[in-house]
């Protein structure tokens, strides 16, 4: 990219998988896994691409845009998520320490919490199940309720070019996304409260 131009204008770090599980059937391949990719993912991104966009901005005054791709669960602890919610967490907090970085140099830093989506993630997600449950129920079941929300990864796409154009920082982008950030802001019992609801839904 950078024998082309000097630096890109827009960076987007969408890596994503799944993976449910406890502290006590999450295994250290799981934790490996995810991380390498939720989180390395975003952080390979930001180190290769970045300084360059410093660079370009020092040069030019010209400054770019960083769009991480975090969670609802990179705000919520949700139970039995414990692998994803850390990397995802881990996204946040990369974001907005890196925003607090860039801004110096006029470079904007969204961190998108799409919540639930339609997309393939369920098919590839690693399960971890308890007491003998069937990992491919869990799965089949969290497939359906993911296509009854039926919310398309276009409004996600529309959210981030929002997310640019109008240099917002942190973008809840689904109805529960959004839910979950609030009462997070408000009462940390609530949004649980709220997460354990649909955690039921999810399990039952």
């Amino acid at each position: 990219v950078h024998a082309q131009v000097p630096a890109v204008d827009i960076l987007v770090n969408n890596a994503g998988v799944g993976l449910t599980g406890s502290i006590e059937t999450t295994s250290l391949d799981d934790w490996n896994w995810v991380l390498s990719i939720n989180l390395w993912g975003v952080i390979h991104g930001c180190h290769f691409f970045v300084p360059k966009m410093i660079e370009q901005a020092r040069a030019q005054g010209r400054g770019g845009h960083v769009v991480n791709v975090s969670s609802a669960f990179g705000y919520y602890g949700g139970a039995r998520t414990i692998g994803y919610c850390t990397s995802k967490f881990a996204v946040f907090g990369l974001s907005e320490s890196l925003r607090n970085e860039l801004e110096p140099h006029g470079i904007g830093v969204s961190v998108i919490c799409p919540g639930v989506i339609d997309t393939d993630i369920i098919s590839t997600t690693r399960i971890a199940a308890e007491n003998g449950r069937d990992p491919e129920k869990i799965r089949a079941r969290v497939q359906k309720l993911y296509k009854k929300r039926n919310f398309p990864p276009e409004h996600v796409a529309e959210s981030i070019v929002s997310a640019v154009r109008c240099r917002r920082s942190i973008v809840p982008v689904t109805t529960e996304a959004w839910l979950l950030w609030l009462t997070s802001r408000v009462s940390s019992k609530l949004s649980h409260r709220i997460g354990n609801l649909v955690n039921r839904r999810v399990e039952h």
